[in-house]
């Protein structure tokens, strides 16, 4: 599979951490990159932040709309109808930029998985299913994607990663019932989450960049 077109930048030659960052719906791989000088801590190892952009396709909800998205979405009800096919076909894309990180030379377990409301559900998918450990996987703003699959397709290897998961208590878009239900269904499969919300909408907000940078600087090692 061809790798996706991405945004890039480096906190310092060298690289030993990387960090894919994947966007929200409609939005590209831009979107986030502002975040780098926000959230980085001048005493952190050098990292390579990777942002890739989604693949342009027409999405349901938005009237069939081309957009660029990682699945398409035929409801607002985003669980009784999934799109399994595209989310798939993002995860493998996922898996591709993954195995580039590899081929530059960071090893996987000091590879970091995030995303933002679709981004982050496909962050969660691949790397719940991640065949070798990862460093984390950050979920902001989103929900868990083909769970029904996820007993059976989940990676031995990544059992115990650590999940950061944010979640605004005004989210108009992915309602915190939905974080709640996949943070529930993760537990039962005995993830960790470290869950945190804050009164925001479909968003980022201050305070949690301040978490992430706390839980990010915990497990670089």
């Amino acid at each position: 599979m061809s790798l996706l077109p991405t945004v890039e930048s480096e906190t310092a030659a060298n690289p030993v951490y990387s960090i894919i960052w994947l966007h929200g719906l409609g939005a590209d791989g831009h979107d986030f990159a502002p975040i780098v000088p926000e959230l980085v801590v001048p005493e952190w190892p050098a990292i390579r932040f990777v942002f890739p952009h989604a693949p342009v396709r027409p999405v349901t909800i938005n009237n069939g709309m081309a957009m660029r998205a990682w699945y398409d979405i035929y409801g607002f009800d985003l669980l009784s109808q999934q799109d399994e096919a595209g989310t798939r076909e993002s995860i493998t894309q996922v898996e591709t930029l993954i195995a580039r990180e590899q081929e530059r030379g960071v090893p996987s377990e000091r590879i970091l998985l995030a995303g933002f409301s679709q981004g982050g559900a496909i962050a969660l998918a691949t790397g719940l299913r991640h065949a070798q450990r990862l460093a984390g996987i950050v979920a902001l703003s989103t929900y868990l994607p083909i769970a029904h699959t996820l007993a059976n397709e989940r990676s031995a290897a990544n059992a115990g990663v650590p999940i950061f998961w944010g979640h605004g208590t005004y989210d108009p878009v992915v309602a915190l019932q939905r974080g709640v239900e996949s943070r529930t269904t993760l537990e039962a499969l005995g993830y960790r989450v470290d869950w945190h919300t804050y009164p925001m909408p479909h968003s980022v907000c201050p305070d949690e960049i301040a978490d992430l940078r706390r839980w990010i600087g915990e497990h670089l090692r």
